[in-house]
C-alpha cells in the first residue's frame, strides 16, 4: 500500500492532473483515516508531507480552476479529516512529525489565501468552507500542542486574523446580527460569517491561551472592542438554550472560547450567565456521548473559563451564594463522557465549597472512582 501511495502523491505532478489518480487518493487517505495505523504515518512521511504540500499549494494559487470539481473538494475535505484524525488519535506520533505535516504552508501562501477570501464577493463561498476546515485543524492543533504556538507560521497567521478580521467593523457587524432577540434566521450564518466567528476566534484563542508573545493588541483592546458586543449576545441567549440552532451553538462556543483565550472577564452577572448555560438539562444528554461535539467543547470552555475567575479573582462569595452550582458542576462531573470534562467540575468544586460541604455532599467516593477510573485506563 505504501508504494501505492508514493505513486499516486508522486502522480500530482503530472500535467493535466488525472481525476482518476485524485480518486484513489481519496479513497486511500478516507482507508487510512478510519485505520487509524500508526505505521502508515511512519512509513509514508516523506509522501504524506509532499501531499500536504501539494494540498496547501492547490488552495493557495488559482482556486477558481478546481474548486467547482467534486474531485478536488472530496479530497481537499478528506485529507482534513485525516489531519483531524491525525491531531486526536495518534498518540504515538511524535507532535514534532504532526507539526511537519499540519504546518506545511509558507507565509506567502497563508497570504495568498487570505488574499482570495478578502476578494470574495460570495456569502457562501466554497473556497471559505475549505480554507475554514483547514484553519480550524491548526488552531485546534495549537489549543492541543500549545508550545508550537512559536511557529513562524502560526504566528504570522494569527496576527493577521487579529488584524484584519476581528478587529475590524466587519467582526463587530457579524456580532450585531446575533444580538437580535427573537429566533435568528438561517440566513446570516453564512459562511463567510462563520469564519469570522467560529474560525478566527478559535485561531486566536488557542494562540492567546498559550500565552503567546508579542501580538499586536492587548486583551482589553480586543475586549474593548467585543466585550460589550460579547455581554449583549451571551445575555440575551442564555435564557434561550432550547431554541438555539446549530450555528448558534457554534457562534456560543467560539465566542465564549476567544473571551477565556483573552483572560479576562468579571462580572457577577456574566458567571451566572454562563452558569445558566450550563445548567440546561438538554446538554447532560450529549455530554454523555463520547462523541466530540460543539456541547461539550462549550461546556469545557465555560468550567475553565470559571476556574480560571476562581484561581485569579475574588468571586468564591458568589459562587458559594449561588445554591445550584454544587447541583450543576456534579451532574456534569459524574455524568460526562469526557474526563477533562469532570476533571473541570470537580476541580471547580473544590474551590467554591468549604470543607464541610464538600463532605456533605457525599462526593468523595465518586472522586475517587474517578480518578482510579483514569488509573486503570492509564495502565
Amino acid at each position: 500500500m505504501n508504494d501505492n501511495f508514493e505513486q499516486l502523491v508522486n502522480a500530482l505532478s503530472i500535467t493535466p492532473l488525472s481525476i482518476d489518480i485524485l480518486s484513489k487518493l481519496t479513497l486511500l487517505i478516507e482507508q487510512q483515516t478510519f485505520e487509524s495505523d500508526p505505521l502508515f504515518i511512519s512509513q509514508s512521511i516523506q509522501s504524506l508531507l509532499v501531499l500536504e504540500n501539494w494540498a496547501w499549494q492547490r488552495l493557495s494559487y488559482d482556486s477558481h480552476q478546481w474548486i467547482s470539481q467534486s474531485s478536488y473538494l472530496t479530497l481537499f475535505h478528506t485529507l482534513s479529516s485525516f489531519n483531524k484524525n491525525l491531531i486526536i488519535n495518534f498518540d504515538n506520533i511524535e507532535v514534532e512529525t504532526k507539526a511537519l505535516l499540519l504546518i506545511s504552508c509558507t507565509v506567502d501562501q497563508v497570504n495568498s489565501i487570505f488574499e482570495g477570501i478578502n476578494q470574495s464577493n460570495d456569502d457562501n463561498d466554497r473556497f471559505i468552507a475549505i480554507i475554514s476546515v483547514w484553519f480550524d485543524n491548526l488552531a485546534f492543533f495549537i489549543n492541543e500542542d500549545p508550545q508550537f504556538d512559536t511557529s513562524p507560521i502560526i504566528y504570522h497567521i494569527n496576527q493577521y486574523i487579529g488584524r484584519n478580521y476581528v478587529m475590524t467593523d466587519q467582526f463587530k457587524f457579524y456580532l450585531t446580527q446575533l444580538q437580535q432577540q427573537t429566533n435568528l434566521p438561517k440566513s446570516i450564518f453564512t459562511t463567510k460569517q462563520l469564519f469570522y466567528i467560529k474560525i478566527c476566534s478559535l485561531s486566536l484563542s488557542s494562540y492567546l491561551a498559550a500565552k503567546a508573545q508579542n501580538f499586536l493588541f492587548t486583551a482589553e483592546e480586543i475586549l474593548h472592542h467585543v466585550g460589550n458586543q460579547y455581554l449583549q449576545i451571551i445575555n440575551i441567549h442564555s435564557h434561550t438554550m432550547e431554541s438555539w440552532s446549530d450555528e448558534l451553538l457554534i457562534c456560543m462556543t467560539y465566542l465564549t472560547a476567544f473571551i477565556c483565550g483573552c483572560c479576562w472577564w468579571g462580572g457577577e452577572k456574566n458567571n451566572s450567565r454562563l452558569m445558566r448555560i450550563n445548567s440546561y438539562q438538554p446538554f447532560y444528554e450529549v455530554i454523555k456521548s463520547e462523541q466530540s461535539s460543539n456541547v461539550l467543547i462549550l461546556i469545557d470552555v465555560i468550567l475553565q473559563f470559571l476556574l480560571y475567575i476562581l484561581q485569579t479573582q475574588n468571586m468564591i462569595c458568589f459562587f458559594r451564594s449561588n445554591i445550584l452550582s454544587p447541583d450543576i458542576l456534579l451532574i456534569i462531573a459524574e455524568n460526562s463522557s469526557c474526563d477533562k470534562l469532570s476533571l473541570y467540575a470537580y476541580a471547580v468544586l473544590s474551590e467554591v465549597l468549604t470543607d464541610e460541604k464538600l463532605k456533605g455532599l457525599k462526593v468523595t467516593d465518586s472522586i475517587c472512582n474517578f480518578l482510579f477510573d483514569i488509573l486503570e485506563q492509564g495502565w
